[in-house]
């Protein structure tokens, strides 16, 4: 599997875990009405695509950083 793969999939895993921890913590002191089935899966269909556009974006600029630190020192 490539490296860069792998830390896409961590990323994306680790990112949707905190803004699902993030959404809780937020509306733990608010009342906030009951979702249905198809409104929690859209929720979280959106949860996981922020997470997977941030993770996308964190990955090119490490591995962007880690060639341009190998371009550097020669």
């Amino acid at each position: 599997m490539k490296t860069s793969i792998l830390i896409l999939i961590v990323l994306t895993v680790l990112i949707t875990m905190l803004l699902g921890w993030r959404e809780q913590r937020l509306s733990a002191g608010q009342a906030q009405p009951r979702l249905g089935w198809f409104a929690r899966k859209k929720n979280l269909i959106n949860r996981v695509f922020a997470a997977a556009a941030i993770a996308a974006i964190s990955t090119m600029l490490i591995l962007g950083g880690i060639h341009w630190l190998r371009v550097a020192q020669g």
